[in-house]
């Protein structure tokens, strides 16, 4: 079994966490309320500014440390996506009357911008950096494909920021960078390959704080909710 695959059936309640939170469920549920999710647009547009430059270290890497040609082709596409992406921020901040000039970074946002710094340092192995990228973008994916399932209550409003991270396209993009990934964990030290694994947990639990800090509420507030609608119970019939 490959190296990814087994990570995910080893830490499979952390990933269900980080793809199922309360935040999603409640889009998915169509009781998500409306400063939660303007809360998060405001966050994420600022993670995404963020998030450009650690692409970037990851192409850098990419094409100092990969042998496959193709590697620096997903990276860059997924780089030049971003250029659309906060576009699209911007225009959905336009729509729910969100001003992003001036908004100020909530300590959770600091805190995930601060990880991915260190990410970028020249000392972080490629195969670390390409599995932090694979996670990121992964963990939006499955958590926004869950809202577009036939069964679910998502609201026509907010379908268009599902699309774009649970769309067929952008799973095929994920899949792409998960083989990146597993290709380059087959060819580094054990050691690399722990501080890989350790930094999968870590950007799983950022982006649990990160759903946290959406929906504004408390720890032990999420942890209830969370078991509440893992077995789907929607927060009308938890009172």
């Amino acid at each position: 079994m490959k190296m990814i695959e087994t990570w995910l059936r080893k830490h499979k309640v952390n990933y269900f966490s980080a793809t199922h939170h309360p935040f999603i469920l409640n889009i998915r549920h169509a009781s998500i309320h409306s400063s939660s999710f303007k809360r998060w647009l405001g966050q994420d547009y600022l993670f995404v500014r963020n998030f450009v430059p650690f692409v970037a270290s990851v192409l850098m890497k990419c094409a100092k440390e990969s042998d496959n040609e193709s590697d620096m082709e997903v990276i860059l596409a997924g780089m030049a996506s971003l250029h659309d992406e906060i576009a699209w921020f911007k225009k959905e901040a336009a729509k729910w009357d969100v001003q992003l000039t001036g908004i100020t970074p909530h300590k959770t946002n600091q805190n995930y911008c601060r990880f991915l710094e260190s990410l970028m340092q020249p000392d972080v192995d490629y195969a670390v950096a390409i599995t932090a990228f694979w996670t990121i973008e992964t963990v939006y994916q499955q958590s926004f494909a869950y809202c577009l399932e036939d069964d679910a209550k998502t609201p026509a409003e907010l379908r268009e920021a599902c699309e774009r991270w649970g769309s067929e396209g952008f799973a095929q993009y994920c899949n792409s960078l998960q083989e990146i990934a597993e290709r380059s964990l087959s060819k580094v030290s054990d050691d690399v390959k722990a501080k890989a694994e350790v930094t999968f947990l870590r950007v799983l639990e950022e982006e649990v704080e990160f759903w946290n800090m959406s929906e504004g509420r408390t720890p032990s507030e999420q942890e209830v909710e969370f078991w509440n609608m893992s077995e789907g119970r929607t927060p009308s019939e938890q009172n």
